[in-house]
């Protein structure tokens, strides 16, 4: 076997131990990485952002004391932090683009059996052929109630379970469980009603309406929508309140802005901060990556693999501890962009078409722009969004060749090449280790560099494979 350089510096190592508890908080990391689950839900960017700041004025406007106001803050940050979790199932019942299918369906009064008709009937087998639309009408007919309570239900425990994974109460978690309950008690999944709902679940699921319908039409179309659903799906006091601020124009106007970060920050309860260590920031990169593989079933532990992999390589070329810590974060949300993919694409079990290639292609990009708003992660961003690149130029999205490509982004790609080969795939199999090496080995000099294949030859026996 080739001698490999077992001191081999990271590129621009002054700039990879970005951690400052002074300039980054908690609240800058999880607004920030918010913007990936609105990808996941098919809404506009921001959406999260923007219901923080309706909710919060609620909130305020009843009289939350700064305690409850801080467990709303981030009840409405991560409401759809288990959003992933049901996306690959969503397609498997409709058979379109999951995005479309949750996005449309914000839009609707599922109160109104014309509106869930028409809806289902809109969103099955779009672009199939009439026997597929058939058979899944057919099997939403029978199965409709009981699969659409499932599906919640995944939702909801999932968005629970992440919240306490990062650390925060029960009473966050719980805001995020009972997100999708109703006043009336015809919410999903549990059918609780009233004051049985936690308030920040109400407020949350208010500022959800507010903003999907403010997007679509404005602040009219809002507030005529919350007073049709008063005392149906929302606390008659919560609408009330929403109502009072009917015309604070600098609030609405707030809604209509493309970035609001800034202003959300300030909207935390300052004397209930929490600081934001090294092993919490561990955790939010890893919960994060849960929530990027549980999009679909074939991803199944893909990041966490990605990054014992990575650290793996790294060790054999002398990253020191630290420097393992922060690739370790580079890997586990490598493909954090990915939650801007359909899982009609994603799960596909034939070959992509053009068009469908260049949305997989976006999802590096898309990785880039998330981590790019937490200004410590600059380098992070920059890692991430070129680990589809090529040593000969030939990758995407912009086409860099080898000098131009990070060290720490080759290991990655090294690593996520060998586990895209070594797992199932809903096009093939996994392949024996054999097969994938001598597949990888193929492509060195033009998508592997050459040095890191010889360090993943020297790691490999001792790995457990999926």
């Amino acid at each position: 076997m080739k001698q490999i350089n077992t001191r081999h510096e990271p590129t621009e190592t002054t700039d990879l131990n970005f951690f400052d508890e002074q300039n980054l908080s908690l609240s800058e990391v999880i607004s920030a990485l918010s913007y990936a689950l609105d990808l996941t839900e098919g809404q506009p960017a921001g959406h999260s952002i923007r219901c923080c700041w309706i909710g919060m004025h609620i909130g305020k406007i009843i009289g939350l004391k700064p305690a409850d106001l801080w467990n709303l803050y981030y009840t409405l940050l991560l409401k759809d932090a288990g959003c992933s979790s049901n996306a690959a199932r969503l397609y498997e019942l409709y058979g379109s683009d999951d995005r479309q299918t949750k996005r449309d369906f914000k839009l609707i009064n599922n109160d109104s059996s014309k509106q869930v008709v028409d809806f289902v009937l809109k969103h099955t087998s779009v672009g199939g052929s009439l026997i597929s639309k058939a058979k899944r009408l057919i099997n939403l007919a029978k199965h409709g109630e009981q699969e659409t309570v499932e599906l919640f239900t995944t939702r909801c425990e999932r968005g629970a379970e992440i919240a306490q994974r990062l650390g925060f109460n029960e009473i966050i978690a719980n805001g995020i469980r009972y997100l999708d309950e109703h006043w009336n008690g015809n919410g999903k999944p549990y059918g609780i009603s009233g004051t049985s709902i936690p308030v920040h679940s109400q407020i949350a699921l208010l500022a959800q309406v507010t903003d999907v319908f403010f997007q679509a039409g404005g602040k009219f179309s809002v507030l005529n929508e919350v007073r049709r659903r008063k005392g149906t799906w929302f606390n008659p006091e919560l609408v009330d309140a929403l109502c009072s601020i009917e015309g604070n124009n600098a609030f609405w106007e707030s809604l209509s802005k493309k970035e609001l970060e800034e202003e959300i920050r300030q909207l935390e309860p300052q004397q209930e901060k929490v600081p934001l260590s090294e092993n919490k920031l561990d955790d939010i990169t890893f919960a994060f990556a849960m929530i990027v593989d549980a999009k679909s079933p074939f991803t199944h532990d893909h990041s966490s693999r990605v990054a014992d992999y990575t650290i793996r390589l790294s060790q054999v070329f002398g990253f020191s501890l630290e420097q393992q810590r922060e690739l370790n974060r580079c890997a586990l949300l490598h493909d954090i962009g990915k939650l801007g993919v359909s899982n009609h694409i994603l799960d596909k079990p034939g070959k992509l078409t053009d068009k469908e290639f260049d949305q997989i292609k976006l999802h590096p990009l898309y990785s880039e722009q998330i981590l790019q708003r937490i200004k410590p992660f600059s380098r992070i961003a920059k890692i991430c969004g070129a680990h589809h690149e090529k040593l000969n130029g030939g990758g995407y999205p912009y086409g860099l060749k080898n000098e131009q490509i990070l060290f720490e982004t080759k290991m990655i790609t090294v690593a996520d090449i060998f586990d895209a080969l070594t797992a199932q795939r809903p096009y093939r199999d996994a392949m024996p280790l054999e097969k994938a090496l001598q597949i990888m080995k193929s492509e060195c000099g033009t998508s592997i560099d050459p040095e890191i294949f010889e360090a993943m030859l020297q790691i490999a026996p001792d790995l457990e494979l999926v």
